[in-house]
């Protein structure tokens, strides 16, 4: 299991403004994400990143102090894959049925845009505050917030609470999955939209 630490460094030093360096930084990301799942997070270095992306160490210097700001720029990366599919999910026009099927089919997606390096990133690279996502975290509860109030009604009492149970009943089994290699699995699939469903069907 990963643990929380609290480290300033693990931010970028500064971010790209030109467009060259849009480029390069980009360049160095994929390369620090190919290096991260191959070899883990103890064996995950700044000298074989910047090899693999074919720049200097001072280049990448630049811009990653360290290799906790590697990590943490590939897990935004993530977080943002996630608030792209929960956006979609918002979309209030189709059936209950199908706005569940397109949450949970967004979601495992995100996650298999590289199984390994997610899996290295839930289990091994040090999870940083939650206050270093404070952005994703706020529209992450909002999103289940208004997904379970259109779903119960405004003046549903256990709206605030259920929304709170789904998320993490979703990104439980989501997880799990990508650990056991099972994020393929149509049966998960299902049984996860069935579970939604009956949760908030029921009374």
């Amino acid at each position: 299991m990963n643990t929380r630490v609290i480290d300033a460094s693990r931010s970028m030093r500064k971010a790209p403004r030109q467009r060259r360096s849009q480029v390069m930084v980009d360049v160095i990301l994929q390369a620090a994400a190919r290096v991260l799942a191959k070899n883990g997070w103890s064996k995950f270095n700044t000298n074989e990143v910047a090899r693999i992306a074919g720049v200097s160490i001072g280049s990448l210097y630049q811009y990653f102090p360290n290799k906790l700001a590697l990590a943490e720029a590939i897990r935004q990366q993530h977080l943002d894959a996630i608030l792209l599919v929960l956006a979609n999910a918002a979309i209030n026009e189709d059936s209950l049925d199908r706005r569940i099927e397109r949450l949970v089919e967004g979601v495992i997606h995100a996650h298999l845009i590289n199984p390994s390096l997610h899996r290295v990133l839930l289990d091994e690279v040090p999870l940083s505050e939650r206050k270093a996502h404070e952005d994703f975290e706020q529209r992450y509860a909002e999103f289940y917030q208004r997904f379970v109030t259109q779903i119960l009604g405004e003046g549903s009492a256990r709206a605030l609470v259920a929304a709170k149970v789904l998320a993490s009943a979703v990104e439980g089994v989501v997880h799990d999955a990508s650990r056991r290699d099972e994020l393929h699995s149509v049966e998960i699939k299902q049984e996860l939209q069935r579970l939604i469903l009956a949760y908030l069907s029921g009374s």
